[in-house]
């Protein structure tokens, strides 16, 4: 379990509010109970609970309420009080968030979600994509990979032939630039997809092939400096939920939503995606480092996916979205 120095100033809220009423908080998870980001929405939950002095309590859910897609309309419409998913899991909804998810953004899950919490309460949550839910952070995993069972991606045009899953999302618009053979589906399924022949590789983060038990379905490894791609999640309560809970509890969770939970989840996650290298070096997983080329040709290709982007969040409404996305990699940059 991470451990973070209490705030001074949750300890006092906590006192504050020693009177007020017990809410207990079901949790959902739709990834295994051991996999990081239901440890990590667990001990979050748990540090809750101490810091208001158990007045706010956990009761994890045996399993999820619902597969992944649903799982912010489970959430909004009361069938757990807790949980997180991807935001590229239903296409077209969820368009804000893309700025988090596009190549070469970092090495680092604690970065790219801090800085990603930072400029959503700037300047993305007043666009209110996340209607009907109460956001406790938005956050990041650490950078994507290629991962396979046919041969090493030394070039792009290694990627013929072979079939991958993705996720949602940008890394979906990043398949279809370089003209891979992609099949979207939840993470869950990646074991069955690979076991089963239905596909040869997945992109996904380090942390996963430990996580999803693939490090004896995948031979090789291809990482590319900064990410080939990230996903955006975020973690959120039903509002019903956090209106039952007092204010001076409320302003405790405050304290312990936003960058404070982002940089906890983060830590989880790149601590993950190291015990996961090692993991994979262990089963003979044969890793390379795209090279100079390789990153040349694959920002040729994918060079619009930004444009695009931005051109989508001003329609949304989002105000000089390339200044936002300047601004992001600049708190990247600062983070790491």
């Amino acid at each position: 379990m991470v451990s973070l120095k209490p705030l001074a100033a949750v300890a006092l809220l906590g006192v504050a509010g020693a009177a007020s009423a017990q809410v207990t908080l079901t949790l959902s998870s739709w990834v295994p109970p051991a996999h990081l980001l239901t440890r990590a929405q667990a001990d979050w939950c748990q540090e809750v609970s101490k810091a208001t002095s158990a007045r706010i309590k956990c009761n994890e859910l045996p399993k999820g309420v619902t597969p992944a897609p649903g799982t912010f309309d489970a959430v909004r419409d009361g069938l757990a009080d807790l949980s997180f998913s991807v935001h590229g899991y239903t296409p077209g909804r969820f368009l804000l968030g893309k700025l988090a998810e596009l190549p070469f953004l970092g090495d680092s899950a604690i970065a790219t979600s801090v800085a990603y919490q930072r400029v959503y309460e700037r300047h993305l949550a007043k666009l209110d994509e996340h209607k009907g839910l109460k956001v406790i952070t938005v956050f990041t995993h650490g950078p994507g990979v290629i991962f396979n069972n046919k041969r090493p991606i030394k070039a792009l045009t290694d990627l013929d032939g072979i079939k991958f899953r993705v996720g949602g999302g940008v890394v979906n618009d990043v398949g279809k630039a370089l003209g891979v053979n992609m099949t979207l589906k939840p993470a869950p399924q990646s074991y069955e997809l690979l076991s089963s022949g239905v596909v040869d590789g997945v992109w996904f983060p380090d942390e996963s092939i430990v996580s999803f038990k693939l490090d004896k379905l995948i031979k090789y490894r291809t990482s590319v400096p900064g990410g080939l791609y990230n996903t955006s999640f975020a973690l959120v309560m039903n509002p019903g939920t956090w209106n039952k809970i007092s204010k001076g509890d409320q302003a405790i969770i405050d304290k312990m939503s936003g960058e404070w939970a982002a940089r906890f989840i983060g830590k989880y996650w790149d601590d993950t995606d190291t015990k996961s290298r090692a993991a994979q070096q262990v089963a003979g997983v044969q890793s390379v480092q795209a090279d100079a080329k390789f990153v040349a040709e694959f920002k040729a290709k994918t060079a619009t996916i930004e444009a695009e982007w931005v051109k989508e969040a001003e329609a949304k409404g989002l105000k000089n979205a390339a200044a936002v996305l300047k601004e992001f990699r600049a708190e990247i940059a600062k983070l790491n």
